[in-house]
């Protein structure tokens, strides 16, 4: 879940369309509502001009992606999480002006009030387990599928956060995912004849693990264990007295977010140590454990400021969308990886093709292009003089600056002038969210202004030696 401070000029939903029939309802009628508008669309376009029909085509997409937004976003739950999702899977697929608009359903979501969540949380915990706690109404975060408040523990003071799920979110997933499909197609958002069927089942499957607080409290305690000898991570301690299938309470860790002032003005040392510790986290998880937090929102993670730089500390906040990886996928995925750093195209091929990403009777040119994108996604853990690397990316020391080589954008551009989106409509499940994370963590580095070359890293996770 992703957990963010709810916007102070939206009020509070002081009710939840929670049954399926209600909801149902709701999407059906957005559906027959946005097959009106297509009608009325296509018929005006027969009077346009083909630049007036393009410039008609994307003002239309784009009101009929808001449209859906929107009545997703009052909906909330499962079908607001899962257009989030569809943000991720849609840039394969959807076109860019619907992807915009069902991204923006990330940062964009009302509390519910205390009256709603409360009988959740009585019923949960008991009124007496309850009573123990001191909790302050106003929820510190909101997101899809629950929110988040700050409570204190009468006895000792002890300050917690209290993740309470909304009520009705887990039983309305199967039926919510299963009317979206269908109102993606009544808004016409997804090309004919696409099956979205992986992506609705991976969706689904998604939305239930984010659900199992059970599972999510096993996940923190599991990081928590793990990470419990490197002073460079916090993970929060679960009370599981205060938890249950829908209530998940840990104590409650300070920091600030990465995009504050106060980490943006600590000296650049400070800011590549901490950029370090969130490569060598991701490595970890994926390389090592084979185990991936796969949210990476700014929300998830926290900067504990210290005295000194050795005190500095990242809070690790929400593993409800941690999942495993297969060792045989981790194994191919590293192919690419491997075969991208030594410029070894065929070793790219086989790994892409035992992931399923890649098939072998695509086109040469193809198989080229994909090869050239996997070689610029690994541009940060070349050496310095890499002749394929702009020589203004990195300093005079050799490290690579992240937040001057766009490189999210460069690799949609090579992706796009070589149209690999269509031999690529629908990536295997596990590859979206593992992009996503890795994603994150370039983003994570650029925002903060890391100066870093995390080669030897990389080098050590791969289990390869490569001349320096």
């Amino acid at each position: 879940m992703n957990l963010k401070k709810p916007p102070q000029i939206k009020p509070s939903i002081d009710r939840l369309a929670t049954r399926p029939f209600e909801r149902n309802l709701a999407l059906t009628k957005l559906g027959f509502g946005a097959g009106t508008q297509i009608v009325a669309h296509s018929v005006m376009n027969i009077f346009r001009g083909r630049v007036e029909r393009s410039e008609a085509d994307r003002e239309f997409y784009v009101k009929q992606a808001q449209v859906l937004a929107d009545e997703l976003g009052r909906l909330k739950g499962s079908v607001l999480k899962a257009g989030q999702m569809l943000s991720l899977y849609g840039q394969y697929f959807l076109p860019d002006e619907a992807v915009e608009v069902l991204s923006s359903l990330q940062d964009d979501t009302q509390p519910v009030s205390w009256r709603v969540v409360a009988p959740v949380l009585e019923k949960q915990l008991g009124a007496k387990r309850l009573a123990e706690l001191e909790i302050d109404e106003n929820p510190l975060a909101a997101a899809s599928l629950g929110q988040a408040h700050r409570a204190t523990r009468k006895r000792d003071g002890l300050e917690l956060v209290v993740k309470v799920q909304y009520p009705g979110v887990a039983d309305a997933i199967d039926s919510d995912i299963k009317t979206l499909s269908r109102l993606l197609l009544m808004t016409r958002l997804a090309p004919k004849g696409l099956d979205l069927t992986p992506v609705f089942t991976e969706v689904r499957e998604m939305l239930h693990r984010e659900v199992d607080y059970v599972s999510e409290k096993k996940f923190t305690e599991e990081f928590a264990q793990r990470l419990q000898h490197d002073k460079r991570f916090i993970v929060p301690r679960v009370l599981a007295e205060y938890s249950s299938e829908r209530v998940l309470t840990t104590t409650f860790e300070a920091g600030v977010s990465a995009r504050s002032p106060q980490v943006l003005k600590l000296s650049g040392a400070r800011r590549n140590k901490l950029g370090a510790a969130f490569i060598d986290l991701f490595v970890t998880e994926f390389f090592d454990w084979h185990l991936v937090q796969t949210d990476p929102h700014f929300g998830n993670y926290r900067i504990r400021i210290g005295e000194r730089a050795d005190e500095d500390r990242i809070v690790l906040l929400d593993f409800g969308a941690t999942r495993p990886f297969p060792a045989e996928f981790v194994h191919h995925y590293a192919e690419i990886v491997c075969g991208a750093i030594q410029r070894d195209r065929s070793r790219i091929l086989r790994g892409a093709v035992g992931i399923g990403l890649m098939h072998a009777d695509f086109p040469a040119s193809v198989q080229q292009a994909f090869a050239e994108m996997c070689e610029l996604i690994v541009e940060p853990f070349n050496v310095a003089n890499d002749p394929a690397t702009p020589p203004e990316l990195f300093n005079a020391k050799g490290e690579y600056r992240w937040a001057a080589g766009n490189l999210p954008m460069r690799v949609a551009n090579v992706a796009a002038r070589n149209a690999l989106s269509r031999y690529f409509r629908v990536p295997p499940r596990e590859i979206v969210f593992l992009h996503r994370r890795i994603a994150g963590v370039f983003i994570m580095l650029a925002t903060m202004g890391v100066e870093l070359n995390p080669r030897e890293r990389m080098l050590s996770a791969l289990g390869i030696e490569l001349a320096r």
